[in-house]
């Protein structure tokens, strides 16, 4: 009973860090708001011009894509494009671990009195990507205003891309610990991820789809719901939810065992 206790003040603690973070970085955003409400706004509006290009192809090509119809393209995209956002508001500094690596900067972290990835992870936030948030959410009124089940796979979809990009990221820099400069690395696992979440799967072959829901498991969090949204199938879902936490764990286990190969960059940095 007492390891459950610990454990349930440990999960306390850190919401507490998390929510103390979120709250830092939003009023740091907020002190200029022009700036912040206009690059807000200016990625949602950037964002909105997939939606043309989708509507041409569909309307040349007739029904569907590779099996997908208009308004599954867009709820794949409002899955994305929210989960990103939710990921890049949250969790933005996990793009920064290599730099913090390579300039010896990871060093303000573990001095710090609480768990070392959780507060590497929370650090930093973007304000661009209150407009990713905000696209994700407008489509989905457009689309599936109505529609209860829509919103909860999309709500599903959604927290489950934020947690596995975050890993994904996390995954790819971490390599910074073996390799020296992963940079390339972890914005190419991005690119790949995001790619894989924002089109018809099936335009993909075997190979790459097997990557899709292995190495790269960004299907699980966007694929997986829009397939849930039209048929319910219980062990899907549950094999879906069961990747991705295992996936975040390994995540987590493979910076920690990093970690320990990291040589002190001896660099005074004040982090307020």
């Amino acid at each position: 009973m007492t390891a459950i206790n610990r454990a349930i003040r440990d999960f306390r603690k850190h919401l507490r860090i998390f929510a103390c973070y979120y709250r830092l970085n939003l009023a740091s955003a907020l002190e200029y708001r022009a700036s912040f409400f206009m690059q807000a706004f200016g990625m949602a509006l950037s964002n909105s011009s997939f939606i043309f290009f989708w509507w041409i192809a569909f309307g040349h090509v007739g029904g569907s894509i590779a099996g997908y119809s208009f308004e599954d393209v867009l709820f794949i995209w409002a899955v994305g494009s929210c989960g990103y956002g939710l990921f890049a508001i949250l969790f933005a500094n996990a793009s920064s671990l290599t730099q913090l690596i390579i300039t010896g900067e990871l060093d303000t972290f573990l001095l710090q009195p609480c768990n070392v990835l959780m507060n590497l992870l929370c650090a930093k936030t973007s304000l661009q990507a209150y407009g990713d948030v905000l696209y994700g959410i407008i489509l989905m009124t457009l689309f599936y205003a109505g529609n209860a089940a829509a919103w909860l796979w999309f709500a599903l979809g959604s927290l489950a891309f934020m947690a596995i990009f975050a890993a994904i990221t996390l995954t790819s820099h971490t390599l910074s610990f073996y390799w020296g400069d992963a940079s390339a690395v972890g914005s190419l696992a991005g690119e790949f991820a995001m790619n894989f979440a924002i089109y018809p799967e099936k335009i993909y072959g075997p190979a790459v789809r097997a990557v899709m829901y292995s190495l790269i498991p960004i299907a699980a969090a966007v694929h997986v719901p829009l397939r849930m949204f039209h048929g319910f199938e219980p062990w899907t879902a549950l094999a879906a939810l069961g990747g991705a936490i295992a996936y975040c764990v390994a995540a987590g286990a493979f910076f920690y065992r990093g970690l320990r190969r990291y040589e002190s960059g001896n660099a005074i940095v004040t982090k307020m």
